[in-house]
């Protein structure tokens, strides 16, 4: 058995840290996610259900969930009822798939209001064509309502909406910079 010296291990400590900063999580501002997302709408969760997609070419079995949330468009408050998927999803205790990067199953609960950024994809995988989350569970936004209105709560940071604020703040912030992504066109 061959011993370990202490540059040795040092050198793979090192080795072993490298990797581990390579696999960080993006963040974003809220700039860089309206620049990403194709829309983003606030509004309530009125349906959900999850997708298995069998594709063996890609892997085999995959699962989705998708949410429909009916509300309006931040970017000009047009009204809009839109399917929103992501991956993951359970069709019972023993079919499905956990995946950490989806949204906890209490921010996309039938009758939670939120606020959510999608883009189009054309293969989530297992050729499956859909507005995915953009983001992951980082394009999810929860609200609350207050004396004031209702509130987007923030995430913290790293996360596109990092703090507590009013919806109509951010519609507002959200309509500024959609105009400039398309005058940048």
């Amino acid at each position: 058995m061959k011993k370990i010296t202490s540059l040795g291990l040092a050198s793979l400590l090192l080795g072993a840290v490298s990797a581990v900063s390579l696999a960080q999580i993006k963040h974003f501002t809220l700039e860089e996610m309206v620049q990403t997302a194709d829309q983003a709408v606030y509004g309530q969760i009125i349906g959900s259900r999850v997708l298995r997609v069998i594709d063996p070419a890609d892997g085999g079995e995959h699962f989705f969930t998708r949410i429909t949330v009916q509300g309006k468009t931040l970017s000009d408050a047009q009204p809009t009822t839109v399917d929103i998927t992501f991956r993951g999803g359970f069709l019972n205790e023993t079919e499905g798939v956990f995946n950490s990067e989806a949204p906890a199953a209490d921010d996309v609960k039938v009758g939670r209001r939120v606020v959510a950024f999608y883009r189009w994809a054309d293969d989530l995988g297992g050729g499956l064509a859909a507005n995915a989350l953009v983001a992951a569970h980082g394009g999810l936004y929860r609200t609350a309502e207050g004396p004031r209105g209702p509130a987007v709560l923030g995430r913290g940071e790293g996360y596109a909406i990092s703090s507590n604020r009013k919806v109509e703040q951010l519609e507002t912030s959200v309509r500024l910079l959609a105009a400039a992504k398309h005058e940048k066109r």
